[in-house]
């Protein structure tokens, strides 16, 4: 068993039975679904950043490894950076108008959101 493991334990402080096995939460990721069945919405934000817009791209369904690479085709065609994380990938900037052109040539169905 993992260091932190018991923090993902469910139902159970305590047992005294030796072959007692923990329920553990369990992290299933969904499939990521095809392009088309993407319903994204970009987002420009501005509150808690010191100042700084960035445009936040939310509404993907997939693995942490698909939003990591459509962050990475995002990033490098914007010529910015930016980060994947908690289902949400944030490019730093105000690049709404591009980061649309780059999704819908992609095949997602993306439209503007937000302030």
């Amino acid at each position: 068993m993992a260091k932190d493991s018991f923090k993902n334990r469910v139902n159970v402080v305590y047992s005294t039975n030796p072959g007692f096995k923990y329920e553990e939460e369990s992290k299933d990721q969904a499939d990521t679904l095809p392009n088309k069945q993407q319903q994204l919405k970009v987002w420009l934000e501005k509150n808690g950043r010191g100042g700084k817009t960035v445009s936040i791209i939310k509404g993907f369904i997939g693995t942490e490894s698909d939003l990591e690479a459509l962050a990475k085709t995002l990033k490098t065609k914007c010529g910015t950076g930016g980060s994947a994380k908690d289902g949400e990938i944030i490019i730093q900037g105000d690049m709404r108008d591009k980061i649309m052109d780059i999704l819908i040539k992609e095949g997602y169905k993306a439209k503007k959101a937000g302030g």
